[in-house]
């Protein structure tokens, strides 16, 4: 066995995890996903995306994830599953922003991210965007998000991935007595990919 680097334990392993299309297996996984985020947010954790008063019924799961499946299917929504040891732990989706690809905002697309809690922080998130990204391209010439204003780490995360701020709607998120703003931001597909950052001199 190797030795220990100096001053501290050996870093753990990377997480192995792989990306690809959505199954119907993957219904009870995301739900239970989702369903913790309501746990998360009434023990008072800070959960950067806005949900329901009170947390949906199983039966109105099952008719949202049949949906997105005939979307994916179809090809009007573009999703991309992270999978670790053969469970759905995370998805990214864009849907067209209006209710069809072929209305006049259909060119925009509606980004959304959901990780398990047990597994954020490794990579998957900025993984799944990176995939969903590059599978937008050629499908939708625009794609847009919203983040808590106070959502500092996603912020960045977002803008690493190229997108920008283009406006700020204030008190957006009523969370029991708090107020959240909710920032836009938007990702031009059109425009050239950024280049890399210039090599130290």
């Amino acid at each position: 066995m190797p030795p220990a680097p100096p001053g501290g334990s050996a870093p753990a392993p990377k997480l192995a995890f792989a990306l690809r299309e959505l199954r119907w297996t993957d219904f009870e996984p995301l739900t239970k996903t989702y369903y913790e985020l309501y746990e998360e947010r009434d023990g008072g954790e800070p959960i950067g995306i806005s949900l329901f008063r009170d947390r949906p019924a199983h039966e109105d799961e099952v008719t949202w994830f049949a949906g997105l499946f005939r979307r994916v299917t179809s090809g009007e929504s573009v999703l991309v599953i992270a999978d670790v040891n053969g469970q759905a732990v995370g998805s990214c989706t864009v849907g067209p922003a209006g209710p069809t690809r072929g209305s006049e905002t259909g060119h925009m697309g509606v980004l959304g991210i959901l990780v398990n809690r047990r597994y954020r922080g490794q990579g998957i998130g900025e993984a799944m965007m990176r995939r969903t990204i590059e599978l937008c391209r050629g499908q939708f010439e625009l794609v847009r998000l919203s983040v808590f204003a106070d959502n500092e780490g996603a912020r960045r995360l977002y803008e690493r991935l190229g997108f920008v701020g283009c406006g700020r709607y204030p008190r957006a998120i009523k969370r029991g007595a708090r107020y959240v703003d909710e920032d836009l931001m938007i990702l031009d597909l059109a425009a050239p990919k950024p280049l890399g950052r210039p090599a130290n001199r």
